[in-house]
C-alpha cells in the first residue's frame, strides 16, 4: 500500500467522527456527551446547596407562578420564559430544594441535546471537551440550578447554530430546520434582545445566500419566541417602544460603555457588580478570559488551512455579537450575562486545544499535554474557589432574608401583607406579602396607595440599620432584624382583615 493510501486512511480514521453518522454517534459519541452532561448535573447537586434560598431576580420570575407570595412586580426588561420554565415545580410545590433539582437534572439534559446538535461538525471528543470547558466555568455551575434566563439562551444558542450549519449544508435536513426554529424560540423566550444580539450573523447570512428555508425556521422561531413579549408590551407597557425604552432606562441607559473592565471585576464572585467600583482581582482570577481569545484565533487559522471554515467562522460571530452589547453598552456587569457567548466559544477553544496537544497522525504530543493538562488544573481549581466563595456568601445572604421573614411573622406581619424600601421586592416574597415602591426600577405604586394599604392590612417598610424610613413610615414603630430595621405600620383597624 502506498504512502499516499496510508495518509488517506489516517485522515479518514481521524475524521469519521465528525463525518459519518449513526454507530459512531450512536455508541461512543452519545456516551462521552452523556458523561459530561452527567457530571455537569452531579457538580451541581453538590457545589450548588439545592437550600440555597432564591435571589432577588429568582423571586420575580418564581413568584409569577408559585403560591407563595403575590406576584412580585415584573419591570419591563424582563421576559416570561423562566417563570414557564419553572411552572412544573413552583405552580404546586414551595419547596426550593425540589425546584433547585429539578433545574439540574432539565439543565444536565439540556446541555447534552445542544451538543448533539453538532455532530456531523465536529469529532465527538471536541464536543465533549467543548461541554466540559463550558460547564467547568463556575458561572455555569453556579446559574445551571438558578431560576434564571441566561444559561437557557446559550443552550438555545448552541441548538440555534449547531443546527443552522448542519441545514446551511443539507438543506433537506428538517430535524436541523426545527432545531433551528426551538434554539431561536427558547432564547427569545427567555431574553428576547438577547436571542436578536446571539443570532445577528444568522439573520444577515440566511437571506443573503438565498437559504429561503432556512431564513423561514430562524425568522419563524424568533416571531414564536417574542410574541408573548410584543403582545403583552402593548396590553401592560404602552407599547413596544415604550417597553424597550423603559428597559433600557432600568439598565441604565443604553449607549456607548467600556465595560470590559467591570465583567473582569465580576469573575471574582460579584453576581451583580453595579456599581462596579471594587478594586481588580488577583490576574488568576480572570486569566483564562485572555486566553479564550487567543484559542479561538488558533481555532480559526486552522479550519481556514482545513477549508472548513463556516463550522468555526460563525459560532465565534455569534458568539462576539452576543457579548458585544455586555461589553460595550451597558455601564455595569454580572458574569452570567455572556453565558452565550462563552458557550459558543468553547466549541472553537475545544477544537484549538486538541489542535495543540496531537500531531497530525493523530499521536499525542507529550509536552503540549503536560502543559494544557497543568493550565486546566489551575484553571479548575480556581473556578471551584470562587464558586465555593459565592455560594457561601450568596447562603448566607439569603439566610439574613429568611430571618427577616421570621421577625415580620413574629411581630405580625403575615399574609396579606406589604412591604417596602431596601430590599423589600425579595423579602417580601420570604414573608409572603406583596412589594411596593415609588421609585427606581420596580417603582409599581404611589404614596397613597401605599397609606391606604397601610390602613386595611400589615405593613412595614425596610431600611439598612440607622438608614432613614420614607417620610410616610418616620413614626412608625421600628424593631431591629437580620441587617435591617423594620418600621411596622400601626396596626389596621377593626375593619382590616
Amino acid at each position: 500500500m502506498s504512502h499516499g493510501t496510508n495518509a488517506m486512511l489516517v485522515g479518514a480514521r481521524r475524521r469519521e467522527p465528525a463525518t459519518v453518522p449513526g454507530t459512531s454517534w450512536r455508541t461512543r459519541g452519545a456516551w462521552l456527551l452523556a458523561a459530561v452532561a452527567g457530571a455537569f448535573t452531579l457538580a451541581q447537586l453538590l457545589l450548588v446547596r439545592p437550600g440555597m434560598g432564591l435571589g432577588w431576580d429568582e423571586t420575580v420570575y418564581v413568584s409569577q407562578v408559585g403560591t407563595q407570595a403575590p406576584a412580585s412586580f415584573f419591570s419591563a426588561p424582563r421576559a416570561r420564559g423562566v417563570s414557564l420554565l419553572v411552572a412544573p415545580i413552583a405552580s404546586w410545590s414551595t419547596s426550593t430544594e425540589l425546584l433547585r433539582v429539578y433545574l439540574a437534572l432539565l439543565s444536565g439534559l439540556a446541555l447534552y441535546l445542544a451538543l448533539r446538535t453538532w455532530r456531523g461538525l465536529f469529532p465527538a471528543r471536541v464536543l465533549a471537551a467543548a461541554g466540559a470547558l463550558f460547564a467547568s466555568l463556575w458561572i455555569t455551575v453556579y446559574y445551571g440550578p438558578a431560576a434564571m434566563p441566561n444559561y437557557w439562551v446559550a443552550i438555545g444558542a448552541l441548538i440555534c447554530v449547531g443546527c443552522f450549519l448542519r441545514a446551511r449544508s443539507d438543506g433537506l435536513d428538517r430535524s436541523a430546520l426545527w432545531g433551528v426554529v426551538a434554539g431561536a424560540a427558547l432564547m427569545a423566550w427567555m431574553r428576547p434582545t438577547d436571542a436578536v444580539w446571539v443570532t445577528l450573523p444568522l439573520l444577515v447570512l440566511a437571506p443573503a445566500t438565498r437559504l429561503w428555508r432556512l431564513t423561514a425556521a430562524l425568522y419563524g422561531g424568533l416571531v414564536a419566541g417574542v410574541a408573548e413579549w410584543v403582545i403583552e408590551a402593548y396590553v401592560s407597557y404602552g407599547g413596544l417602544g415604550q417597553r424597550l425604552s423603559d428597559g433600557s432606562d432600568i439598565q441604565g441607559g443604553l449607549g456607548w460603555y467600556f465595560a470590559v473592565d467591570d465583567q473582569l471585576r465580576s469573575l471574582v464572585g460579584r453576581t451583580l457588580c453595579r456599581p462596579c467600583t471594587a478594586p481588580m482581582p488577583n490576574p488568576a482570577v480572570f486569566a483564562w478570559w485572555f486566553v479564550l481569545p487567543l484559542l479561538a484565533a488558533l481555532a480559526l487559522v486552522v479550519a481556514v488551512r482545513a477549508r472548513r471554515t463556516a463550522p468555526t467562522l460563525l459560532p465565534l460571530l455569534c458568539a462576539a455579537t452576543a457579548a458585544f452589547p455586555y461589553l460595550f453598552m451597558i455601564g455595569y456587569a454580572a458574569p452570567r450575562f455572556l453565558q452565550p457567548a462563552y458557550a459558543l466559544l468553547a466549541i472553537p477553544v475545544a477544537a484549538a486545544l486538541f489542535h495543540l496537544v496531537t500531531k497530525p497522525n493523530g499521536r499525542w504530543r507529550p509536552a503540549a499535554v503536560t502543559l494544557v493538562a497543568i493550565g486546566l488544573a489551575g484553571h479548575l481549581a480556581v473556578q471551584y474557589a470562587v464558586l465555593d466563595r459565592t455560594v457561601d456568601r450568596t447562603t448566607a445572604d439569603r439566610r439574613d432574608w429568611a430571618r427577616t421573614a421570621a421577625d415580620l411573622h413574629r411581630l405580625g406581619v403575615r399574609p396579606p401583607c406589604l412591604l417596602t424600601g431596601h430590599q423589600a421586592l425579595p423579602i417580601a416574597y420570604y414573608t409572603g406579602c406583596s412589594s411596593a415602591a415609588t421609585q427606581g426600577s420596580n417603582a409599581n405604586s404611589t404614596l397613597a396607595e401605599i397609606l391606604r394599604t397601610a390602613e386595611r392590612i400589615p405593613t412595614a417598610a425596610l431600611t439598612e440599620p440607622g438608614g432613614s424610613p420614607p417620610g410616610y413610615a418616620r413614626d412608625w414603630a421600628v424593631h431591629r432584624s437580620a441587617g435591617f430595621d423594620l418600621h411596622l405600620a400601626p396596626t389596621p383597624g377593626p375593619d382590616g382583615p
